[in-house]
């Protein structure tokens, strides 16, 4: 698919990224100096085999952990300038993830699951609730507003979940095998209505995968190989 128009400063630059590990003793470089921009509205497939780096290198697109080197810019702010606090606050404005396994709060019904992080942000309750309520619905979950994840099944959890990083209308979504504990009929449906809601929010998306199939469903698909992008 080709890439879609877009124009302006990138949403996410990173220069010069690295991260190693000392492991027995042992020295491991898993990213070995990325470079990569994403454009407001991309969505871009990271590409590579289990064990590649992919989910490193989204939790430093993130801002989930320390002990990187190199430059990480989002939303034109450099976090490596940041503290603590405002990185958090970076992420929490800007940022939206979602996981393989879908982490949703198992007291918590699916609308209330969507609810929480706006109101960490401070929406006021019951525009949360219709915020949530209208992303459930687009995702087919109309009927299922309150119901718990173990009354949900693995592709409407994931749904959930998807919802949940929707919520707070994030200028970046980063999702790490979004599909990868889903039959193949699901994760191709959860996949499809996934994209269809970041690219309908004008979100743009950071997504790791192994699946050559799903990566050519996204506008751009970069591939990490031994800790650079080929």
């Amino acid at each position: 698919m080709s890439s879609p128009l877009v124009t302006g400063a990138p949403i996410v630059s990173l220069r010069g990224l690295k991260r190693a590990f000392e492991q027995g003793g042992q020295r491991i470089e898993v990213l070995r100096g990325i470079d990569l921009d994403i454009m407001p509205g991309e969505i871009v497939a990271l590409l590579g085999p289990s064990g590649s780096g992919k989910s490193t290198m989204l939790q430093a697109v993130g801002l989930l952990e320390g002990g990187f080197e190199g430059s990480i810019s989002v939303a034109g702010e450099r976090a490596e300038d940041l503290a603590s606090d405002q990185r958090t606050r970076l992420r929490r404005e800007h940022l939206g993830f979602v996981y393989q396994f879908h982490h949703l709060l198992p007291d918590f019904n699916a609308r209330e699951n969507v609810v929480m992080p706006q109101m960490i942000l401070g929406v006021v309750r019951a525009e949360a609730e219709a915020r949530a309520d209208s992303l459930l619905t687009i995702l087919g979950l109309g009927q299922r507003l309150t119901h718990r994840p173990s009354q949900l099944s693995g592709g409407e959890q994931q749904r959930v979940a998807v919802a949940r990083a929707l919520a707070n209308r994030p200028t970046l979504v980063l999702a790490d095998e979004p599909t990868g504990n889903l039959d193949e009929v699901t994760a191709d449906n959860v996949l499809a209505e996934f994209l269809a809601l970041v690219r309908g929010e004008g979100s743009a998306a950071l997504v790791a995968t192994h699946n050559e199939r799903l990566a050519a469903k996204m506008d751009r698909v970069v591939r990490l190989k031994e800790g650079v992008l080929v």
